[in-house]
């Protein structure tokens, strides 16, 4: 897409691809009513937040994909909240439009600065397109140890990343990495962990069931909700009285 063809107005850009073009154009989308509505969704009040909605970033992140990865790296050391968003996206970008050593520069560029992504959104957001599809067919060791670190975001980043494997049909390490993850008491782990056992329900309904059968009396609430959001009222009602057999 080119400068000229970019529909928002107000984002419009102007000349050459900079960290600085890429900050100027977030500005220029800036909407305080909105900035003020996204800081009630995020833990990290710290952020700075500009009112940038996610489709203006998927197309900011269009234009700006060719962004130098010092540039990059920039930006998600950040506080503007939307300067991290842009720089996941690019990353993402960057990431399926290379080759395999390409894809693997970008991987372990993202594992050696995730330090940075401290909510969830950048997490899931990125993880997923990134994490998910260059561990696929290779050893997974890598997320197993991010499962057992003491961020927050290291673990969904571990739990979030399986999404890619279950698409591809395989869900025993989202399995796995879900049981390390029961006794985890961050509500984001549980919405994590659910989300991806629901994602395994939708493919493999019989794995999810026997996951449930086994753990669901000790699984936290909002894990267990999440996990079977798509099963018939009766269904989920004996699960949530523990009336299942």
């Amino acid at each position: 897409m080119r400068a000229a063809n970019f529909r928002d107005a107000g984002c419009r850009l102007r000349d050459s691809m900079t960290l600085a073009k890429a900050r100027q154009a977030l500005r220029r989308c800036a909407n305080p009513k909105k900035a003020r509505t996204f800081r009630g969704f995020f833990k990290n009040t710290s952020d700075i937040f500009l009112g940038v909605t996610t489709p203006q970033i998927r197309k900011l992140a269009r234009e700006f994909q060719d962004l130098a990865l010092r540039d990059v790296h920039a930006l998600m050391k950040s506080r503007v909240h939307e300067e991290r968003s842009l720089a996941h996206a690019i990353l993402v970008l960057k990431f399926r439009r290379t080759d395999e050593n390409g894809k693997g520069a970008i991987f372990h560029f993202y594992m050696r600065n995730r330090k940075y992504i401290h909510e969830w959104d950048g997490v899931d957001d990125s993880a997923p397109y990134i994490v998910g599809p260059y561990l696929l067919d290779r050893d997974k060791k890598p997320i197993y140890g991010l499962a057992r670190s003491k961020s927050l975001w290291d673990r969904r980043i571990a739990m979030v990343s399986t999404w890619w494997f279950i698409r591809q049909g395989q869900v025993r390490d989202a399995l796995k990495i879900a049981r390390m993850l029961l006794g985890d008491e961050e509500d984001l782990i549980h919405k994590a962990s659910g989300w991806m056992l629901r994602e395994i329900g939708k493919r493999n309904l019989q794995a999810l069931e026997k996951f449930l059968k086994e753990h669901h009396r000790g699984m936290p609430r909002t894990m267990l909700r999440y996990a079977i959001e798509r099963f018939p009222h009766e269904k989920r009602r004996a699960y949530l009285t523990g009336k299942i057999h």
